[in-house]
């Protein structure tokens, strides 16, 4: 088994996680450990394309209704005689 230290953390995360890990009758590494096997274990789910990541973004902040002009119809080409 590795071992793995971690510095520089927060004062206000250390004092959350003592806490949290208090809360589970736990030591703060075995809360820690817990904390990133939780984390790690499901996939991350990426929508397929940019569209999709845009609206799962935007999709709970609601929508709003666009009032869109009638399309006229197509113009013939323009044909230049020379």
């Amino acid at each position: 088994m590795a071992t793995m230290t971690i510095r520089n953390i927060d004062d206000q995360l250390k004092a959350r996680l003592r806490v949290q890990a208090a809360q589970h009758n736990r030591s703060m590494e075995d809360e820690a450990r817990d904390i990133l096997r939780a984390a790690l274990s499901r996939e991350p789910t990426r929508p397929t394309s940019l569209a999709a990541a845009i609206r799962a973004r935007l999709e709970p902040l609601g929508g709003i209704d666009l009032e869109l002009p009638e399309r006229e119809s197509v113009r013939p080409p323009t044909v230049f005689d020379t």
